[in-house]
């Protein structure tokens, strides 16, 4: 630090009168991107007792800002007056539990709700307050009421061994009056600065996102960004989408905005009026809502679970907040792009960088047909089909099964139709079997991998137990004979190879998986085209 440079760190010891002071002004806040109170009354009894045994608790750690986090939680359950906006507020960022302990104890009115503590005067312990307060149960909420803490003392000296509990009661109120605690204070940090000091201290190790700084910089408080996000994910429910991700939808915000995802970007829509982030929720809204429809008419998905990447969602928000309705050649140029950008893992790494750079792309692309296709990436070859495994959290699994729901397939074990909402509502694993169960290819030691994608199949929840563990030599022929002259209609539903003419008695695993990879890889260069295969 430079000679002569004020320093931005303070420490001092205060009082616990001196604190609740301090809350009851409105001076000492709690910012929103803390978690709530979550302490048991065990904990906060714990902690009452070793203010009473005079044994260190921790220290507090402040933040002293004159700038407002107009989103901000009082302490506990207990509603405080505002600040001056010309004096600073003091932001909790470590020992909110302790603090909010200690306000609601001491600091509260005596006839508000909220946790509160007696101390037994003949038992010496702190216990919640009971329904029945004895007259020897003193109250810690009357320890900083001169009135009330003169009238308890007068009428604890009538009763029997009065004196002793007399004595009792003033060596806890000296104890609690005489306790000071170590407060650091952070003067005049940005929130951009405070953000790792926070995360570093916090111990419930917990992160803070972008989304957490937004919302407790934002813009008054007839504006508060939670409410207005969950606006839009309510908007979104009856379609199935209310589960949406904060951050994502922030995200989409910057993207309509700014054209960017970047976070040193997307920190500066602090700067627009309440009128102005008014407009871009509304507009980010409209264009989710579209965005949504797309994904369950074009994709048939019918939940976030099946979004190979978040940043599909963002972009295609971004082009319809540009262009709300679409052409049927535009629609036909987001299913290109959707699959090769899926299938090709495109948003795997490079993030909101990439992501961001990306953006402007495909919306040429898309909207105005400029580029390639083949710039957001290529379907795997025949040779990538036998390497890939199964596997629910990656892209190409989850694109994988959109391609299978495309095909409208029909059930093996009966030719019925397979909702595609049901079966991708929540990615419900009953409706996906090994079409070789992997116990099988266990018991005959297949060479190949048992859990290749190919090797999965679209299958009703009934039909997935009557396969089980069965050998396909033996349950395909059984299928094939139920269906009858709809088998091989059944069979190419599934991208399975038809009955007629592959040979399900006599082909081994490794035969198949050659034979199916050449009917997915052809489903998937003609999703690929943008075409419906």
């Amino acid at each position: 630090m430079a000679k002569g440079t004020p320093s931005r760190i303070a420490t001092e010891v205060q009082f616990i009168s001196a604190l609740i002071a301090g809350i009851n002004k409105g001076e000492i806040k709690v910012p929103k991107f803390q978690r709530k109170f979550v302490w048991k009354d065990e904990q906060a009894l714990n902690l009452l007792d070793s203010i009473a045994n005079n044994y260190p608790v921790g220290s507090l750690l402040l933040w002293r800002t004159h700038d407002r986090l107009r989103a901000e939680r009082d302490i506990g359950e207990f509603s405080l007056p505002a600040a001056d906006d010309m004096e600073p507020t003091d932001y909790v960022l470590d020992g909110q539990q302790r603090l909010t302990v200690i306000y609601s104890c001491l600091g509260a009115k005596e006839t508000e709700a909220g946790f509160s503590v007696v101390y037994d005067l003949k038992t010496e312990k702190f216990v919640r307050t009971p329904d029945d307060i004895l007259i020897t149960q003193f109250p810690l909420r009357k320890m900083f009421n001169t009135t009330q803490l003169l009238n308890f003392r007068a009428a604890i000296q009538t009763v029997e061994n009065g004196a002793l509990y007399q004595e009792r009661l003033d060596n806890i109120i000296g104890a609690f009056a005489d306790y000071r605690l170590p407060v650091v204070t952070l003067k005049d940090l940005t929130v951009e600065e405070v953000c790792p000091i926070f995360e570093r201290i916090n111990s419930s190790g917990t992160k803070l996102s972008t989304y957490d700084l937004m919302v407790a910089a934002t813009w008054g408080k007839t504006f508060d960004l939670d409410d207005e996000v969950d606006e839009i994910r309510d908007a979104l429910e009856p379609k199935g989408f209310d589960d949406i991700d904060r951050e994502t939808v922030l995200k989409c915000m910057s993207a309509v905005q700014l054209g960017t995802i970047k976070e040193q970007s997307l920190m500066t829509l602090r700067r627009l009026s309440k009128d102005e982030m008014r407009t871009l929720i509304g507009t980010t809204k409209e264009a989710l809502l579209r965005t949504v429809d797309l994904l369950s008419t074009e994709f048939d998905i019918h939940s976030w679970d099946f979004l190979s990447y978040e940043a599909l969602v963002v972009i295609v928000c971004f082009v319809y907040a540009k262009t709300p309705h679409l052409t049927p050649d535009q629609v036909r140029r987001v299913r290109q792009w959707f699959w090769r950008a899926s299938f090709a893992e495109r948003y795997k790494v490079g993030g909101e960088g990439f992501v961001s750079n990306d953006i402007a792309a495909v919306r040429n692309f898309i909207i105005d047909g400029t580029g390639s296709a083949k710039d957001f990436g290529e379907p795997p070859t025949d040779d990538d089909w036998k390497d890939i495994t199964f596997r629910s959290n990656v892209s190409r699994s989850r694109a994988y099964v959109l391609a299978l729901a495309a095909m409208h397939p029909r059930n093996l074990t009966n030719g019925a139709l397979i909702d595609p909402a049901e079966a991708l509502s929540s990615y419900n694993k009953k409706q996906f079997h090994h079409v070789y169960p992997r116990a099988h290819l266990k018991r005959i030691k297949a060479q190949i991998n048992d859990n290749l994608l190919v090797n999965i199949c679209m299958i009703a929840a009934a039909g997935n137990n009557a396969i089980s563990d069965n050998d396909p030599a033996s349950y395909i022929p059984a299928t094939v004979t139920n269906l009858g002259m709809n088998a091989d209609a059944v069979f190419q539903s599934n991208m399975l190879p038809a009955p007629s003419s592959f040979d399900y008695s006599k082909a081994s695993y490794e035969q198949f998986i050659d034979a199916r990879i050449k009917l997915v890889a052809a489903t998937v260069q003609t999703l690929c085209a943008g075409d419906h295969p």
